[in-house]
């Protein structure tokens, strides 16, 4: 269909119909395809405007009987010349025409591969989270299952004395987690966050939530003789942990 409206904007019918040049049959094509095609509609609608404004703008008060001398001299010219001025009109059109379609494909395009790389880096990141939470499920099932892993019982001290929480350490695969079972209800301006001070720097774990899978695993730093705490803080969290606040030290 595409191909059809091409070739028919190529032709000069529409330049031919307002010079009221056409053969009936021809006549009734275009108006055919004026009706049912967008394209061919703003094409002739475009043509037409350009040239009411070219007589507008040449238009002048004629003098008597110049309209007789110029028709008389129109005759006479030879039929080549009006058939180069309508594909002239036409050739114009054609260009404009082929000139905006062009940008406009290459303005898609250009969208195209701009949703194409956002869809990409998705993707990636996607398959990067998708890798960390396989490999965090392996950690945790050998954790769980390995003989060689210890087990420590981490209470909370006065300030939280209904605080309990697991630690499961395995010195061989260098992998520590820990499973927070109960942890005691705080006012709504305050939260519990852990920490871990692993070859003599603290390392910020986040903040903890009473879970609801109370098998869940936190995974901790591992290092020698490691230290973990777990302290109140202000609501959402504190880049360094209050020392006065520790309810529970964890020893791993």
């Amino acid at each position: 269909m595409k191909e059809k409206i091409h070739l028919f904007l190529e032709s000069d019918l529409l330049e031919k119909y307002l010079l009221d040049t056409t053969t009936a049959e021809e006549s009734a094509r275009v108006e055919r395809y004026i009706a049912m095609y967008p394209e061919v509609r703003e094409a002739y609608r475009e043509l037409e405007e350009n040239l009411e404004t070219f007589a507008r703008l040449y238009s002048r008060k004629t003098p008597e009987g110049l309209r007789e001398r110029i028709v008389r001299s129109i005759q006479q010219q030879h039929a080549g010349r009006s058939r180069f001025r309508r594909y002239a009109i036409a050739a114009s059109f054609a260009a404009l025409f082929f000139a905006g379609a062009s940008y406009f494909f290459w303005n898609q395009n250009q969208n195209l591969q701009q949703e194409n790389a956002l869809v990409n880096n998705k993707i990636q990141v996607l398959e990067a989270d998708m890798k960390q939470q396989l490999e965090d499920v392996r950690n945790q099932f050998i954790v769980l299952n390995n003989p060689q892993t210890r087990k420590f019982l981490v209470n909370g001290n006065q300030k939280a004395r209904e605080l309990k929480a697991i630690a499961y350490v395995n010195p061989v695969k260098k992998l520590s987690y820990i499973n927070v079972r109960n942890l005691p209800q705080l006012p709504e301006d305050q939260c519990y966050q852990m920490w871990a001070e692993v070859n003599g720097e603290m390392v910020n774990l986040g903040i903890l939530k009473d879970f609801r899978d109370k098998d869940q695993l936190l995974a901790l730093p591992y290092g020698e003789k490691a230290l973990g705490y777990i302290t109140i803080e202000p609501q959402g969290g504190n880049s360094t942990p209050t020392v006065q606040n520790i309810v529970a030290n964890i020893n791993y």
